[in-house]
Protein backbone atom coordinates (compact mmCIF):
# COMPACT_ATOMS: atom_id res chain seq x y z
CA UNK A 1 0.00 0.00 0.00
CA UNK A 2 1.31 3.44 -0.83
CA UNK A 3 1.55 5.78 2.10
CA UNK A 4 3.19 9.13 2.61
CA UNK A 5 3.41 8.43 6.34
CA UNK A 6 6.04 5.72 6.00
CA UNK A 7 9.08 6.73 3.92
CA UNK A 8 10.06 4.43 1.06
CA UNK A 9 13.34 3.50 2.74
CA UNK A 10 11.45 2.34 5.87
CA UNK A 11 8.60 0.41 4.26
CA UNK A 12 10.46 -2.90 4.02
CA UNK A 13 11.36 -2.71 7.71
CA UNK A 14 7.70 -2.04 8.53
CA UNK A 15 6.51 -4.94 6.37
CA UNK A 16 9.09 -7.22 7.98
CA UNK A 17 7.82 -6.28 11.44
CA UNK A 18 4.23 -6.96 10.39
CA UNK A 19 5.26 -10.29 8.86
CA UNK A 20 7.06 -11.32 12.04
CA UNK A 21 4.03 -10.29 14.09
CA UNK A 22 1.79 -12.38 11.84
CA UNK A 23 4.03 -15.42 12.44
CA UNK A 24 3.78 -14.91 16.19
CA UNK A 25 0.00 -14.52 15.99
CA UNK A 26 -0.23 -17.76 14.02
CA UNK A 27 1.78 -19.53 16.72
CA UNK A 28 -0.56 -18.19 19.39
CA UNK A 29 -3.58 -19.27 17.33
CA UNK A 30 -2.55 -22.89 17.80
CA UNK A 31 -3.44 -22.61 21.50
CA UNK A 32 -5.72 -19.57 21.75
CA UNK A 33 -7.54 -18.80 18.52
CA UNK A 34 -9.91 -16.20 19.95
CA UNK A 35 -7.17 -14.03 21.42
CA UNK A 36 -5.05 -14.46 18.30
CA UNK A 37 -7.95 -13.20 16.19
CA UNK A 38 -8.30 -10.17 18.45
CA UNK A 39 -4.61 -9.35 18.05
CA UNK A 40 -4.93 -9.76 14.27
CA UNK A 41 -7.80 -7.29 14.17
CA UNK A 42 -5.91 -4.70 16.21
CA UNK A 43 -2.86 -5.23 14.00
CA UNK A 44 -4.96 -4.67 10.89
CA UNK A 45 -6.52 -1.53 12.39
CA UNK A 46 -3.11 -0.17 13.39
CA UNK A 47 -1.61 -0.85 9.96
CA UNK A 48 -4.60 0.82 8.33
CA UNK A 49 -4.40 3.90 10.55
CA UNK A 50 -0.62 4.22 10.15
CA UNK A 51 -0.85 4.17 6.36
CA UNK A 52 -3.96 6.30 5.82
CA UNK A 53 -3.45 9.22 3.52
CA UNK A 54 -4.99 11.55 6.09
CA UNK A 55 -3.47 10.46 9.35
CA UNK A 56 -5.81 10.67 12.33
CA UNK A 57 -3.59 10.65 15.44
CA UNK A 58 -6.47 9.79 17.77
CA UNK A 59 -7.50 6.71 15.80
CA UNK A 60 -3.88 5.59 15.47
CA UNK A 61 -3.31 6.00 19.20
CA UNK A 62 -6.49 4.06 19.97
CA UNK A 63 -5.52 1.21 17.65
CA UNK A 64 -1.98 1.08 19.09
CA UNK A 65 -3.33 0.99 22.65
CA UNK A 66 -5.69 -1.82 21.67
CA UNK A 67 -2.86 -3.74 20.04
CA UNK A 68 -0.64 -3.34 23.08
CA UNK A 69 -3.41 -4.34 25.49
CA UNK A 70 -4.30 -7.38 23.39
CA UNK A 71 -0.77 -8.83 23.77
CA UNK A 72 0.17 -7.63 27.26
CA UNK A 73 -0.91 -10.84 29.02
CA UNK A 74 1.47 -12.86 26.83
CA UNK A 75 4.69 -11.27 28.15
CA UNK A 76 5.77 -14.57 29.75
CA UNK A 77 4.22 -17.17 27.48
CA UNK A 78 4.92 -15.43 24.13
CA UNK A 79 7.63 -12.82 24.74
CA UNK A 80 8.51 -12.51 21.05
CA UNK A 81 4.91 -11.56 20.27
CA UNK A 82 4.98 -8.76 22.83
CA UNK A 83 8.47 -7.64 21.78
CA UNK A 84 7.38 -7.42 18.15
CA UNK A 85 4.38 -5.26 19.05
CA UNK A 86 6.69 -3.02 21.06
CA UNK A 87 9.06 -2.78 18.09
CA UNK A 88 6.18 -1.73 15.83
CA UNK A 89 5.12 0.95 18.32
CA UNK A 90 8.69 2.25 18.56
CA UNK A 91 9.10 2.15 14.78
CA UNK A 92 5.97 4.25 14.23
CA UNK A 93 6.93 6.61 17.04
CA UNK A 94 10.36 7.24 15.51
CA UNK A 95 8.61 8.22 12.28
CA UNK A 96 6.48 10.68 14.19
CA UNK A 97 3.35 8.66 13.52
Amino acid sequence: KTSKNIPEDKKQEYYDLLSRLNEEINTLAETDLEKAESIKKFTKATAHEATREELNPNLLETSLEGLYESVREFRTSHPRLVDTVNEICIFLSKLGI
